[in-house]
């Protein structure tokens, strides 16, 4: 088996775009302007609900056209904001709004996910599991715990193969999956900046590091004993159903241990990067057409270049080989968020611009009559949000929302940082887009074979558990 050249990973249709709107901004300015949301109509936000309705029916309606054409679909949208937008605010505005996308936006976001992904693919978990309902609920734990401490994306990619290689002789394990997700993709990644990029954010601005762990930890352990114990029960009540329908494909081995260890260690060297790039401050920036790229962002970025080919140089093809290992799903999601980044710019604008812009409902449902923010609508706006927007922008918008300040907001007003952390973090399970290691891994247990719930399919799932949970838990916690 010949693994997948690197350059598979090129985002063609993305840089594509990028020429187009070069070709668009000739001769004009570069201006740096700053979006006012609130002189935008509802209508700016058409091709980022397009790109949103596409994942959730173009699969549906036509799967083997998605299949082969989804970067192609995402492109078009990103086309239908990008030259509009130029034609109306003029090239440069939307030029500098494309360069603050990829280079503030989208580059650190996908660098981080292909370094995570290719370094966790580098790690082979030796040894035939076998997925009983106590097994499958053990690897579901441990990712859980894994997850604030290595990323919702490390975890993810670490553990959904074996876990998938340890239920490959069931006739279903799609509600396995799911429950991944749901644990291991975004609950898990709660406790620290380091977990998922939307408390990262909030290290970023002045947050301290344990901040979220000595705040939400009750909230985190209260969905996870309840997601767990759900989980037990299913699983061991489809598990005596339908029982294993065919010998199990994995054979089995004498002993466990792990191939490719030497990738922990790149691990470890990704995990040091994203610290470093939260502490260090230099004072060092770069203006680019507006956009701010300072030192220790870059060399973040460049760092988790150089770990994504280390791993790719030193990893054992016999490695790559025993995971299957393929770029299918990192181009899937890298191509889609493409898209999402950039039709995704008008809806942020317009709620930063809170009471004055379209979107002033939301702000106002999120504040008590006195002016005092009301955590539980907190916890649920950003929430919902996030279950659709990316949940990094979102926690920011409802963070400026609530004043900005990190020590009033760790003081004063904790319960209403802890109930937009949460909002953020938790809600990111709601649908596929919600948090980027969900489409990943949906994507990679497809490429395996299971046959995962559509978007709204998952929806369903999602709401059927997790909603009412969220209720209980706005009740207890906000």
């Amino acid at each position: 088996m010949t693994l997948p050249r690197v350059s598979g990973l090129r985002l063609a249709t993305f840089f594509r775009l990028a020429l187009l709107l070069g070709v668009l901004t000739a001769g004009a300015p570069a201006q740096a302007a700053t979006l006012d949301g609130s002189q935008l109509s509802v209508l700016w936000a058409v091709p980022f609900a397009g790109i949103l309705l596409s994942i959730a029916i173009w699969p549906l309606a036509g799967p083997h056209f998605w299949h082969h054409h989804f970067g192609k679909i995402a492109a078009a949208w990103a086309l239908a904001f990008l030259v509009p937008f130029a034609l109306v605010f003029g090239a440069g505005t939307a030029m500098a709004g494309l360069v603050h996308a990829l280079l503030a936006e989208y580059v650190p976001f996908i660098l981080l996910l292909t370094a995570l992904f290719t370094v966790s693919g580098g790690i082979y978990i030796r040894g035939n599991l076998h997925g009983t309902p106590l097994l499958n609920t053990g690897i579901l734990l441990v990712g859980g715990l894994l997850a604030s401490f290595m990323g919702t994306t490390g975890a993810s990619m670490l553990l959904i193969r074996p876990l998938i290689r340890a239920n490959d002789n069931r006739p279903s394990c799609a509600h396995v999956v799911v429950f991944f997700i749901f644990i291991v993709s975004n609950i898990g990644g709660s406790l620290t900046p380091l977990g998922d990029p939307p408390l990262f954010l909030g290290f970023l601005k002045g947050v301290s590091f344990f901040w979220t762990a000595g705040h939400i930890l009750p909230d985190t352990a209260f969905l996870m004993v309840t997601l767990l114990a759900l989980f037990y029960v299913l699983d061991s009540y489809l598990y005596k159903k339908q029982g294993v329908t065919r010998a199990d494909p994995t054979p089995d081995t004498t002993r466990f241990g792990f191939d490719g260890s030497i990738n922990f260690a790149l691990l470890a060297v990704v995990v040091a990067l994203v610290l470093m790039s939260g502490v260090w401050k230099p004072g060092i920036e770069f203006d680019i057409m507006g956009t701010h790229v300072g030192l220790p962002g870059l060399v973040r970025d460049v760092g988790l270049v150089v770990v994504t080919f280390v791993s790719l140089a030193i990893t054992p093809k016999a490695v790559h080989e025993s995971n299957q290992f393929g770029w299918a799903p990192m181009q899937e999601v890298a191509k889609l968020f493409a898209g999402i980044f950039l039709t995704i710019i008008p809806v942020i604008a317009m709620l930063q611009a809170g009471a004055n812009g379209p979107f002033a409902a939301v702000v106002r449902a999120v504040t008590h009559g006195d002016g005092t923010p009301n955590p539980a609508a907190y916890f649920w706006a950003t929430g919902l949000l996030s279950s659709f927007l990316d949940n990094a922008p979102t926690y920011l918008v409802f963070f400026n929302t609530a004043g900005g300040e990190p020590a009033q907001l760790m003081g004063p007003l904790a319960s209403t940082l802890a109930a937009i952390s949460a909002g953020a973090v938790f809600m990111g399970a709601n649908t596929y887009i919600g948090n980027a290691p969900n489409l990943m891994v949906k994507a990679l247990a497809e490429d395996r074979g299971v046959k995962m719930p559509s978007f709204f399919g998952y929806m369903a799932w999602s709401g059927g558990v997790l909603l009412p949970l969220f209720a209980v838990m706005t009740w207890l916690f906000f």
